[in-house]
């Protein structure tokens, strides 16, 4: 699966190296999904994931979770809500789709003129590799 969420209102709170760290924590202590390539943008995530455990738990449990374990101990004080309540899912279906959406991903500080290559961008990894990812 393929997941984009947003934080509420857009606010720029997810390029900050506690934060970064913060998520990863989170994504790591569940097993129900496991998380392999993500992205971090100021106002917005990307990240791939796949069922960490048979039968998978529903997705949305598993990004209610995070999100909400996140935002109870979220490394910065915040004004309001951490996150935009709906996120955006699509289901790959073959390896080039996944090729081709990884790589748009990765440009994404790039076309924002965040960083010059997406190797200088800071907030950005991988922890799992996904079954259905080429190697490397």
């Amino acid at each position: 699966m393929f997941l984009t969420v947003s934080t509420a209102g857009k606010k720029s709170l997810l390029t900050q190296p506690c934060v970064h760290v913060h998520l990863r924590a989170i994504w790591e202590e569940g097993a129900h999904w496991q998380v392999g390539r993500y992205v971090l943008m100021p106002d917005h995530l990307h990240l791939f994931c796949a069922p960490g455990s048979w039968p998978p738990t529903a997705l949305d449990a598993w990004v209610r979770y995070w999100k909400s374990r996140a935002a109870a101990a979220w490394p910065m004080p915040v004004e309001g809500r951490v996150w935009q309540r709906d996120w955006w899912d699509t289901q790959l279906r073959a390896h080039e789709s996944y090729a081709a959406k990884w790589e748009y991903v990765r440009q994404n500080p790039v076309r924002a003129g965040l960083a010059p290559t997406p190797e200088a961008w800071p907030y950005q990894g991988e922890l799992h590799a996904l079954p259905w990812q080429e190697p490397g």
